[in-house]
């Protein structure tokens, strides 16, 4: 695809046919497994793009924040989770009661005492929510061990909140060789969970794990829902971890050459890119190639980045990007790169077909 003549870069440019395609291939592989699909909505904060993936055959969204929340439940949705370890407080306790008014809200909790404040709050409101409990499967972020999931339960039941499920979040799926480890060990950690709470007495219904790394992996057994983010666009990352190929990125950031050397013996040979860390983010995982990764050129390699450029060592027997000349750079992780714009410009068959809103853009609280 070339860059539409009409684009100013650096500029975030959706291809709206593989953004379609993905939302499809994955719908259509987690149904095949008898899954349900609860993507992960922080990736885009797109009400536009919420609205393919529901009309996909997704059973709700998932979301990382209350603002979050509360955007995409004004847009329509109706089935939403807020899938992190949520303290509740009386101002939070408003805002999902507000909210149990337009759509089904779950939330995350990991310990008594959260549930124990979210109840308090909540008060006469508190069986109007659901429960999931988080578990550490294996990426020791937030989550507690199946083993102390019956006590938290049972903390949580007596303070008045309805624990209706469990879920995970395989975050160490995340770097090379790991997708199938991840998996599996998130695979036993549910279905240890679960059968755990079934026993006593919990009518476990939600079982729910799956990054975009190991969506596809997730097995049928005890798991019910998966919730991928990353899959819609695809990045960098997934690139790397071969979870994608160039041909399903359907987000890049389009980048003018605003300078090159041909360089020296001791002076590597590069362009400079006016696509810095404030449009691409600055994640780079200790695995990484680069700070992303050129959709047309996948020899060269972006070696650093500044706040509005990126270096780019070009390979010796490539030709060197003329001044002027204009490309498409893929971020390392695309959440961050939708962060950091209020909009996006929509292409389709090469031109120019819409611009989104990033809606829930910095709604971190």
């Amino acid at each position: 695809m070339t860059i539409p003549e009409e684009i100013d870069t650096p500029e975030i440019i959706i291809d709206r046919d593989v953004l379609q395609r993905n939302i499809d291939r994955m719908a259509t592989a987690v149904q095949a497994k008898g899954l349900h699909l609860r993507p992960h909505v922080k990736t885009h904060k797109v009400p536009e793009i919420a609205q393919m993936q529901l009309a996909a055959g997704a059973v709700g969204l998932t979301v990382a924040t209350l603002g979050e929340a509360e955007v995409f439940a004004e847009h329509g949705a109706k089935d939403i989770f807020i899938a992190y370890p949520l303290w509740v407080g009386p101002r939070q306790a408003e805002r999902l009661q507000r909210l149990a008014t337009k759509a089904r809200i779950a939330v995350g909790l990991d310990s008594r005492e959260a549930a124990e404040t979210m109840a308090a709050s909540l008060g006469d409101a508190v069986g109007e929510i659901e429960a999931l409990l988080e578990i550490d499967s294996g990426h020791h972020r937030s989550g507690i061990s199946p083993d102390a999931a019956v006590d938290v339960a049972q903390a949580a039941a007596r303070a008045g909140l309805r624990v209706t499920g469990i879920f995970t979040f395989p975050g160490h799926s995340y770097a090379p060789g790991m997708p199938l480890k991840a998996a599996d060990e998130e695979r036993l950690a549910l279905g240890k969970t679960a059968d755990l709470l079934i026993a006593a007495g919990f009518p476990i219904t939600n079982v729910s794990g799956g990054s975009t790394p190991t969506a596809t992996l997730t097995g049928t057994s005890g798991a019910t829902e998966v919730r991928p983010g990353v899959y819609v666009f695809g990045d960098a990352q997934q690139l790397e971890l071969e979870r994608c190929a160039a041909e399903d990125i359907a987000l890049t950031i389009a980048a003018t050459v605003v300078s090159r050397h041909e360089g020296t013996d001791v002076i590597p040979r590069r362009i400079i890119l006016d696509s810095g860390s404030k449009i691409l983010g600055g994640d780079r995982p200790g695995w990484a190639t680069g700070f992303g990764r050129l959709l047309d050129h996948p020899e060269a390699r972006i070696s650093a980045l500044s706040e509005h450029h990126a270096t780019v060592v070009w390979p010796a027997e490539a030709t060197l990007p003329a001044l002027g000349d204009r490309l498409r750079v893929v971020p390392n992780h695309v959440c961050i790169a939708m962060n950091l714009v209020d909009e996006v410009t929509v292409v389709s068959g090469g031109e120019i077909v819409d611009r989104w809103r990033v809606a829930a853009r910095g709604r971190n609280k």
